[in-house]
């Protein structure tokens, strides 16, 4: 595949880096791509957010992942929500420009990037389907503050992954979440892991099995989505 590494405008001032994975069998126009962005405190770089970059270029799509404005600049505190739904923007409409433009484009991440991609989603952004890693529902220990009320006006489909153990989301009030969203959301629980997919020694599974799982929800759900 080529891997393309490329600067995208937010505005005059900001820019942020990105990477793109081209399959060797990619048809511009013709194929699909999924678009990740990181979480809070990682950066695009994180482990599991480049292993899922890579496995799904390695299963066709045309894999973007990118900074937030914060992290390209080197700050750890996150910009505001309207910064980071601008950064999601420009780079969708970096992606829609392009030569190799998709037929389709699913777009999500890791916590906090595939929240503000609902966002998006809600406002009308033309994606075909969000695939959200992690979901944070609410703060740690605050399940009274509850980010929901927007995904009833998203119109396309959703894949949550989710640990049974995140302390961001109680799994429960997720899968009325879901439920409620039905037919076009899904939920794919990783048994015992946490915010970030780690499980326990005593489960018995490898990180990497567990990311291989993903990988393979993650494709499986954006092929069946004709």
């Amino acid at each position: 595949m080529q891997r393309l590494e490329r600067t995208i405008a937010i505005d005059d001032a900001t820019a942020v880096s990105s990477v793109w994975l081209v399959p060797e069998d990619y048809r511009p126009g013709g194929g699909d791509a999924v678009v990740l962005a990181h979480g809070a405190g990682t950066d695009m770089h994180a482990p599991f957010l480049s292993a899922l970059h890579e496995a799904l270029a390695r299963r066709g799509l045309l894999a973007v992942k990118f900074n937030f404005p914060y992290r390209e600049q080197g700050r750890r505190a996150p910009d505001r929500a309207p910064r980071l739904e601008a950064a999601w923007r420009a780079v969708l409409e970096a992606l829609e420009r392009d030569p190799l433009s998709p037929r389709r484009v699913f777009i999500g991440g890791r916590s906090m990037g595939g929240r503000i991609a609902t966002h998006l989603a809600a406002a009308g952004a033309a994606v075909d389907g969000l695939v959200l890693l992690g979901y944070p529902l609410h703060p740690a220990g605050r399940p009274e503050r509850e980010r929901s009320a927007h995904l009833q006006a998203i119109p396309c489909p959703m894949l949550f992954v989710q640990g049974s153990r995140d302390r961001l989301c109680g799994l429960d009030r997720l899968r009325q979440l879901v439920a409620a969203l039905e037919p076009r959301a899904r939920l794919h629980v990783i048994e015992e892991g946490d915010h970030g997919f780690a499980v326990p020694q005593r489960s018995g599974r490898t990180e990497q099995e567990v990311w291989t799982e993903i990988e393979a929800v993650v494709a499986d759900w954006i092929a069946a989505r004709q």
